[in-house]
C-alpha cells in the first residue's frame, strides 16, 4: 500500500482533462472520491445493435453549443445509480479513456444528464485509485486548459 502511495500523483479535486479516446480534448471535471464511478455528461442518447451498442453527443463546454462530439462506443455494463440528491436511475456504463496530468487510465463512466450540474464531469474513485490521490485543498494542479479553451467554457469567445 505504501508503494502505491508514493507511485500516485496528487492532484486537485477538479482538473483539466480529456478523453482521447472519444475526441474530446478538453473537458473540465470534478474529482470525487465519494462517488464510485464516473460520470459523464451526454444527450441525445440512443442505443443501437440489440443494447450491445450505443450513440450519444458530448457537449464538453458548460456554457456555449459549440464543438459538441458524437460518438458511437461498446455498452459495457447498465447500473442502478442514486444521485446525490437520492434519486435512482438506470444508467448505460460505457469504458472511456481519461487523461490526467499525462497520464491515461480507463474509466467505468456513465452517462447521464448533467446539465444542472457545475462539472460536465465527474471522476469517481474507481478511476482514481489507478494513481491518483485528490488533495481537496488545490484545483487544476495539472495545469489549465489553454485561454481559448477556458473562454468557450463559460460561453465567451
Amino acid at each position: 500500500m505504501k508503494d502505491d502511495i508514493h507511485s500516485s500523483t496528487i492532484v486537485g479535486w477538479r482538473e483539466w482533462v480529456t478523453l482521447p479516446g472519444i475526441g474530446v480534448s478538453w473537458i473540465k471535471a470534478k474529482l470525487d472520491t465519494g462517488a464510485r464511478s464516473s460520470a459523464l455528461h451526454a444527450f441525445d442518447i440512443e442505443e443501437l445493435a440489440g443494447g450491445d451498442r450505443v450513440r450519444f453527443s458530448v457537449r464538453p463546454w458548460q456554457r456555449s453549443e459549440e464543438d459538441i462530439v458524437e460518438v458511437e462506443c461498446a455498452v459495457h455494463d447498465r447500473r442502478t445509480v442514486r444521485s446525490s440528491s437520492g434519486h435512482t436511475e438506470e444508467r448505460i456504463v460505457v469504458l472511456l479513456e481519461i487523461e490526467i496530468f499525462g497520464r491515461t487510465v480507463t474509466a467505468e463512466t456513465t452517462l447521464s444528464n448533467r446539465d444542472q450540474m457545475g462539472f460536465r464531469m465527474l471522476i469517481g474513485r474507481e478511476a482514481l485509485r489507478q494513481g491518483f490521490i485528490v488533495d481537496p485543498g488545490e484545483s487544476f494542479v495539472a495545469g489549465r486548459a489553454p485561454r481559448g479553451v477556458r473562454r468557450r467554457n463559460r460561453g465567451r469567445e
